[in-house]
């Protein structure tokens, strides 16, 4: 869902990548989306057995927004738990993008 939000409100993820700091801000914004997308689509698809490629993808990519949009360890209270609560909402999503990649190149 986020790749399609991100494709009908493009002006709210560049400045999401504005305020996190990152350059080239509409570049970032295109390759979050892009890569919220494909590997999605992959993941779901599991197209020509390319599903665990779309895992990774999300993987990497759901890794890298701890330390660039969520440094909790930046912030003060309340803001520190507030992010931190958000990293490891992050750390399970990883687990899950985990399961999916093993379980996409199993042998039906």
């Amino acid at each position: 869902m986020a790749g399609f939000y991100g494709v009908f409100n493009f002006g709210e993820i560049v400045l999401e990548m504005v305020d996190v700091g990152l350059p080239w801000p509409v570049l970032f914004a295109t390759g979050t989306i892009l890569c919220q997308l494909v590997g999605s689509a992959l993941v779901i698809s599991n197209f020509a057995g390319y599903g665990w490629i779309g895992s990774a993808m999300l993987i990497v990519f759901t890794l890298l927004t701890i330390p660039v949009g969520h440094p909790f360890w930046k912030f003060s209270e309340p803001q520190r738990t507030q992010e931190f609560h958000i990293a490891l909402e992050h750390i399970t999503v990883i687990g899950g993008l985990m399961m999916s990649m093993l379980l996409s190149g199993r042998k039906r």
